[in-house]
């Protein structure tokens, strides 16, 4: 079994945090031109798209070339040329391409996956480390011994005979369609399929084509077969019109929107007849993510558990804190301390390390964030307890706000926002069951969610009530921070298929099996022993 790749701190003075310096540094310094790989060509069609850092957008770092529906047909030719021989490759030739880019990443290439992060996708320099250096190196770690494991599994064979079963690619070529949010899932979505012998069209989101290219030339380097992995830049509507309408389409390996998965899976059903093979579906989608505290829990721990959970890379992660059911008892304790954790915090560009906060994606989030603060503001039964500032002359800073409502079913309680924003509902303390029903009611989500206590009664209570709210469920910790090997992760219901990305279960999806059977002596009567005494006595 791998083991975690250790995290780097980036404290004052460390030798890590003078090369990550060095290097942003360098990469500021440059203009990227971006080109896409489709087979062995690197393509640049001249329909330039800047890339600007969401915290400084006065500063480019370079840009991309887009494509369209003529590149994504080039993308899937090039896959299917190459898909024969990979899938032919041994298993050991496959892995040892994803162990060498896990360790070009973990050495040569670490402050450059963490310093395109960054400026891409506004990280401070330790949410990039545990999301561009050493999730998506566990990921590639990790999914190649779960999948040796795998192909371990063979069935047993009686007397005069030998079974095996073969674990096949799938037939035709997987789309990837990865989020901006971190660079770790853009990694592991299309290589866990091309680990499995499949061929991989892969579309990242246009605000982490910045790293997604890093990570691409990195596999390059370590060896993968030109068109084994195909990467383009065009828009959902283009690439889904090409994709979900070829003979070849075996599957998609998504995370993004609920709403645009419901999109995808419609089409894709309704182009059923036209594959070759039912596709795999496998998706994680959105989440409403919840932190339910018992009054025997600590306040210290729960406002800590907020603090971290809903505001770390500002609210944008699928399983951010963004409903918290407080009891009456603690409340003003816990107010206390997350105004006092917000005032604390240090918002501004990913360069400067003190930074805690930093922007959020891009000019629509922030509006679409923003826009339900100004109504907490100015609503009835709703207040700001704490932050509520917001700025985008520079970059798209909103400051971390927490919301508190009375009425439970408000609606930052129940809508996805994808932002630093915490929605606070007071309980009473004697209504600790109904508050956990309430939970489980409120959102169609079921992706992350934690319970906080001390009393043992309390959190078998939650686990039991909030079995299906949640596919990964935290006691007394934030319900971020899924590790590789450790907590597998996906949910289900509005959230997604719940494959579980860092497992076996995840590989399996990619994956066809086909049993083998050997008889050693095969007969040549057709007659059981139970016909034959039968038959010579007619």
């Amino acid at each position: 079994m791998p083991v975690n790749e250790p995290v780097y701190s980036y404290g004052p003075g460390t030798a890590e945090r003078a090369a990550l310096t060095k290097t942003l540094a360098e990469l500021k310094g440059q203009l990227a031109d971006i080109p896409m790989y489709i087979g062995k060509e690197e393509v640049r069609t001249g329909k330039l798209q800047p890339i600007f850092p969401p915290h400084e957008i006065a500063h480019k770092l370079g840009h991309f070339h887009a494509g369209d529906e003529s590149h994504v047909r080039q993308a899937i030719d090039a896959a299917l040329a190459a898909k024969e021989s990979w899938a032919n490759m041994t298993w050991e030739s496959r892995a040892n391409i994803f162990l060498r880019a896990a360790d070009l990443i973990a050495t040569k290439y670490r402050y450059h996956m963490n310093g395109t992060t960054m400026l891409g996708q506004s990280k401070n320099a330790f949410q990039a480390e545990i999301d561009s250096a050493c999730e998506l190196i566990d990921f590639l770690r990790f999914n190649v011994h779960f999948l040796s494991e795998i192909y371990k599994q063979q069935p047993i064979s009686g007397p005069g005979m030998h079974n095996r079963t073969e674990w096949r690619p799938l037939e035709g070529f997987v789309l990837a369609i990865t989020p901006f949010n971190f660079t770790a899932i853009g990694g592991n979505l299309p290589t866990s399929a091309a680990m499995c012998g499949n061929v991989v069209v892969w579309k990242p989101s246009n605000s982490q084509i910045y790293s997604a290219q890093m990570f691409m030339r990195i596999l390059k380097e370590a060896g993968l077969p030109d068109g084994v992995i195909n990467l383009i830049y065009v828009d959902g509507p283009t690439i889904g019109n090409v994709c979900f309408n070829h003979p070849d389409f075996a599957g998609v390996h998504f995370t993004g929107s609920t709403g645009v998965f419901n999109q995808m899976w419609e089409t894709i059903g309704k182009n059923v007849a036209n594959y070759k093979s039912y596709p795999r579906i496998v998706g994680e989608t959105g989440g409403k993510d919840f932190v339910i505290a018992h009054n025997s829990a600590d306040p210290a721990v729960v406002a800590t558990a907020l603090l971290r959970g809903a505001f770390e890379y500002q609210g944008q992660k699928c399983s951010a804190a963004s409903r918290a059911y407080i009891p009456a008892s603690m409340a003003d304790k816990v107010r206390s301390l997350l105004a006092e954790g917000i005032d604390s915090f240090k918002m501004g560009i990913v360069d400067e390390f003190g930074n805690f906060i930093n922007a959020v994606i891009d000019e629509k989030s922030f509006d679409k964030i923003t826009k339900h603060i100004e109504e907490a503001k100015n609503g009835e039964g709703v207040k700001i307890i704490a932050g509520g500032n917001f700025d985008k002359s520079k970059g798209y800073f909103i400051q971390p706000t927490v919301i508190e409502t009375t009425d439970p079913m408000y609606v930052t309680m129940c809508k996805e926002l994808f932002g630093p924003v915490l929605t606070m509902f007071v309980y009473d303390d004697n209504d600790f069951e109904k508050a956990l029903e309430l939970v489980d009611k409120t959102s169609p989500y079921a992706l992350t969610g934690a319970i906080i206590a001390n009393d043992r009664k309390a959190v078998e209570l939650a686990s039991y009530k909030l079995r299906n709210a949640a596919g990964n469920f935290y006691i007394n910790d934030k319900p971020t921070g899924a590790v590789v090997g450790q907590q597998p992760f996906g949910g289900a219901r509005a959230s997604g298929t719940n494959d579980k990305a860092g497992s076996m279960i995840n590989l399996y999806r990619w994956l066809s099996a086909r049993t083998v059977k050997e008889t050693f002596n095969p007969p040549t009567d057709y007659r059981y022993a139970f016909l034959k005494g039968e038959s010579e006595g007619i």
